[in-house]
Parts: structure tokens; C-alpha cells; sequence
């Protein structure tokens, strides 16, 4: 997967172009891809985890700023280059879809600025999932507007820890952030309405426990369709899938939410980061005026989908050959 660079003309416009990322942060963060032969020990199987120097420099990465842009229908971009923010405007108010790292809080309050909304008009932060690159800026975020922020029960804990209690075998400078006390726990399923807005929250666990992916309806090219707000479902480096002490039940929740994708109905799907969904050929797609609005593409949804499966089948049939030639490694 590359990093997303965009560069904004104006704000309407842009002109986008995508940066390959060095082999060592390929390798580092997005490779889970398990491509070792079966009798390899599983040591040999899991790919590495990451150094805090190749976190930090694709952190570093996603941190440019760029100007904010409307998406379509309520819906706009106010994030960082390489980390998603979504604003979600309704005549009540409004709800912010991840923060983003601390030190990008700013291009969000100045994006929300220039876009002509109020900062203080937000009212709900939700995310896709509690790592730092998505909701770092939770705290800082909360203090500036007073919103109040929803989480499900498993990121309720990660936020609360501030990072620290989590799974990944990341170096801890580069998966804490400021700890946060959740408002409201949602539950699978839960309904989160504020004006004319609804989103409804379906659990996704596997990248996170608490991963969380969301719906909601609008009206986009004459047409009532379904927008999916898709969580994660990278397995990190260096995340065991089998006999893993610190999450033993990744593995069925990995299931269960590849399930529950696989049957999520959608016509357009945002992500985390731009190039999950992307977000950069789309968006040149749209100022060239194309039809229909290149952001409805449910065929790019079930191709997200399918690579995401066949990622986490190859990790596991390559854990488990491990397994059987070397015993397990527990």
C-alpha cells in the first residue's frame, strides 16, 4: 500500500499524487502478507515488527498538512495527508470520525474553520479504532470543542490506557498518546443520531479490539446510498495470529468480522488512511467532473473486502504449517 500525498491547489481542487514508501516502513507496518515457506520455524514466519526510527519516520509522513475538502453530500476530509478525518455536518451539530495524532489536531480546527463551520459545533467524536495515528488528538480535541466521545467497550480500554494496553508488539513511544475517559460505551449495532444524521456502529475487532466500522445513509446523485466508514483490518507486523497470549480470541473475532464485512451492504466506503479507499484518484476523478460521482464504487468495497481475507487466510495457513513441521511456539 503507498502513503498518500496530497497537494491542494484550492478547495475545491487538487492535484494528487501517491509516494511509495521506503521497503523498511512497506515491511514494517502494512506487511502482513505471509510468503515464507510452512516448515520455516514461526519466528521466521511473523514478519518483524517495526523499529521506533521506521514508525516514526511514516508518522512523520502522514503528518503534512492539507486543506480541508468537501466529499460529498455532509460529508468532508479534514485530516492529515496520511490520516483520515472525517467531519459529518448536521444542523444540530456535528460529529468528528477520528482526530487524527495530537500534533495534527491543528489542520483539523483549521480545516473545520475554513470549510465555515465552528469548532465548538462539534458535538460527538467516534473512531475507526484506537491507535494513535486515529485518535491521538482525542484528548486535545475534546478539550477545544467539549464533545463528548463514544467508543465501543474494547477501545473504551485502549483510550482509558492511553495506548499502553494493547496487543501490538510496537515500541511504546510510538503507541502512546494522552489517555481518555469514553462518555458513552456503543454496542454492536448501536444507533448514534445527532440532527438528521444516523450512523450505526458495527464491531469489526481483529486490528484492534475495539475496531469499529460505520453506516450511515445519504442522498448522493439523486439516490439514497449506503456510505461504509471501514475501521481496519491490517494485521500488524509481528501480530501472531495463533496461540497469542495477549489476544487469544484474534483469530475467531478476525472471523467474525470478515463475516460481517463480507454481508455489510455499500455503495461508497471511506477509510483510515486515503489510499485504503482511494481517495486520491477519486477525488482527481471528481474534479474532472466524471459521472457517476467516482466516490460510488461497491466493487472497490468488495475488492478491499476479498485482499483483506486472503491476508488473513495466508497468515494463518502459514502459522499453522509452522505448527505442524516445528511444534507450536508458544
Amino acid at each position: 500500500m503507498h502513503a498518500l500525498d496530497l497537494h491542494f491547489t484550492h478547495q475545491s481542487k487538487a492535484s494528487l499524487t501517491f509516494r511509495a514508501p521506503d521497503s523498511s516502513l512497506r515491511t514494517a507496518f502494512w506487511a502482513s502478507l505471509i510468503l515464507l515457506a510452512g516448515a520455516a520455524p514461526m519466528q521466521a514466519v511473523l514478519p518483524s515488527a517495526p523499529t521506533q526510527a521506521a514508525v516514526m519516520r511514516m508518522f512523520d509522513a502522514w503528518r503534512a498538512p492539507v486543506p480541508p475538502r468537501h466529499l460529498l453530500a455532509n460529508i468532508y476530509y479534514v485530516g492529515a495527508s496520511g490520516v483520515s478525518s472525517f467531519l459529518i455536518t448536521t444542523p444540530e451539530g456535528h460529529i468528528l470520525l477520528d482526530t487524527g495524532f495530537d500534533d495534527t489536531v491543528p489542520i483539523i480546527r483549521e480545516g473545520v474553520t475554513q470549510l465555515g463551520f465552528k469548532l465548538t459545533d462539534i458535538k460527538i467524536i467516534i473512531s475507526s479504532h484506537a491507535h494513535i495515528d486515529h485518535v491521538g488528538g482525542h484528548a486535545l480535541m475534546q478539550k477545544l470543542t467539549g464533545a463528548r466521545i463514544y467508543a465501543s467497550a474494547g477501545d473504551a480500554r485502549l483510550l482509558a490506557s492511553g495506548g499502553t494496553d494493547d496487543f501490538i508488539p510496537f515500541p511504546r513511544e510510538t503507541i502512546v498518546y494522552a489517555p481518555v475517559t469514553v462518555d458513552h460505551v456503543v454496542a454492536d449495532g448501536e444507533h448514534v443520531t445527532l440532527g438528521n444524521v444516523t450512523l450505526t456502529a458495527h464491531l469489526t475487532p481483529g486490528h484492534t479490539r475495539g475496531a469499529t466500522t460505520w453506516t450511515m445513509d445519504a442522498v448522493v446523485d439523486g439516490a439514497l446510498r449506503r456510505i461504509v466508514f471501514f475501521s481496519s483490518t491490517t494485521i500488524n507486523a509481528g501480530t501472531r495470529l495463533l496461540h497469542n497470549p495477549l489476544y487469544p480470541e484474534i483469530v475467531r473475532e478476525f472471523e467474525t468480522t470478515l463475516t460481517r464485512l463480507k454481508a455489510l451492504p455499500c455503495d461508497i466506503f471511506f477509510a483510515p488512511h486515503g489510499g485504503q479507499f482511494g481517495m486520491a484518484e477519486k477525488i482527481a476523478r471528481l474534479d474532472r467532473d466524471e459521472t457517476p460521482n467516482p466516490f460510488i464504487d461497491p466493487d472497490g468495497w468488495r475488492n478491499l473486502v476479498t485482499r483483506a481475507e486472503r491476508t488473513f487466510r495466508d497468515q494463518l495457513a502459514a502459522e499453522r504449517a509452522a505448527e505442524r513441521n516445528s511444534g507450536p511456539d508458544r
